[in-house]
């Protein structure tokens, strides 16, 4: 497999972590009965949510006090100018897992629909959707990242507004072309905030395969030892 990463990069080896095999469909958004089983389990079989979407805002609001409560202790959504505020890959996997309803201006979305208004404003939603997706029915809370393209802050279970994040990953499309040099200065900044670097590959059947990043140095092998004769 090959993620466009220039093998010349001889500073930063990038070694397979773990990997998971997503069942999806050709167009990456369905999901098989056991992972909706497991996504289930993570948020809650009693959970449903009103949310309102304001596209030309480009915000998705919970105004409920107790909702916003439930979301809060699952790790969705923030507050933002006293807003309880969703972004778009929560709402999406609500969405997915049938934990919302989101009402427009004169509609209400279902995924497919959201899922299209979303791609007009970020044409890497479903790559950033399919990982993000990924890690959180995997337990894990997921935020975005420090701004780095498609990156996200990841928390184990019971650790966001706990502890910092132990994780920053990075999303890649396989195939994807990026300059070595540029890519070796992602990892140094995130590693430099103290953060372990996980590279996210999404592969062309969607599967999402991991990669976890560490740094080589090749010393000076040209020196010779003097024979004794």
């Amino acid at each position: 497999m090959t993620s466009g990463i220039d093998p010349h990069n001889d500073s930063e080896s990038v070694q397979k972590d773990l990997s998971t095999d997503l069942d999806l469909s050709e167009t990456h958004t369905e999901t098989s009965n056991e992972e909706k089983t497991s996504n289930e389990e993570n948020i809650d079989s009693n959970f449903l949510i009103e949310a309102v979407h304001h596209i030309k805002e480009r915000k998705t609001i919970v105004l409920e006090p107790k909702q916003q409560d439930q979301l809060r202790n699952k790790g969705f959504g923030e507050v933002f100018n006293k807003e309880y505020l969703l972004n778009s890959l929560e709402s999406l996997f609500l969405l997915q897992n049938n934990k919302i309803k989101i009402y427009g201006d004169k509609t209400e979305y279902d995924f497919s629909t959201f899922l299209k208004t979303m791609i007009k404003k970020d044409k890497k939603i479903l790559t950033k959707y399919l990982i993000f997706r990924d890690l959180r029915s995997k337990g894990y809370v997921v935020k975005e990242g420090f701004g780095f393209g498609s990156d996200f802050r990841i928390y184990e279970r019971g650790e966001y507004n706990k502890k910092t994040s132990k994780y920053v990953s990075i999303g890649l499309n396989e195939g994807t072309n990026i300059k070595a040099m540029e890519f070796a200065e992602v990892i140094e900044q995130v590693e430099n905030m103290g953060k372990s670097v996980v590279i996210a590959v999404v592969e062309r059947r969607g599967e999402v395969i991991y990669y976890k990043t560490s740094k080589m140095t090749f010393f000076d092998n040209n020196k010779t030892k003097k024979l004794v004769t």
